[in-house]
């Protein structure tokens, strides 16, 4: 299946909907809608989001089924949510998400350790 443009291939200007048509009737509906925020993910946010959902929001489990570290996954996380303007790019982990996770086993100390120091630079 081809994946839909969601910018103009002139000036990279994100691209609206003008016309939807039945493909079983004919019926045409002309407008401007705007594309989904999701389509504007790459391919590789999708389907993260789509294993994170399927996992029901638990990191450890997208840890492994991605084959992934904790500090990858939240890092997959983050970008996602930052490109649907979910999150700022700057936030990060409070100590007590880090302990949290710790304390849940999503994460071993030591890179507890490293979240830490990277949280009170």
């Amino acid at each position: 299946m081809k994946k839909m443009p969601t910018n103009c291939p002139a000036c990279n200007a994100i691209l609206t909907i003008s016309e939807l048509k039945c493909s079983k009737c004919d019926t045409v509906i002309r407008g401007d809608f705007p594309i989904s925020k999701l389509l504007l993910l790459s391919q590789e946010d999708q389907e993260f989001l789509a294993v994170f959902l399927r996992s029901r929001g638990n990191i450890k489990e997208v840890q492994e089924r991605l084959g992934i570290s904790y500090p990858t996954a939240k890092n997959r996380l983050d970008k996602a949510l930052i490109a649907l303007g979910l999150r700022e790019s700057e936030e990060k982990p409070s100590k007590k998400e880090i302990l949290d996770a710790l304390e849940r086993g999503e994460i071993s100390a030591k890179e507890a350790v490293k979240l830490i120091r990277e949280a009170e630079e």
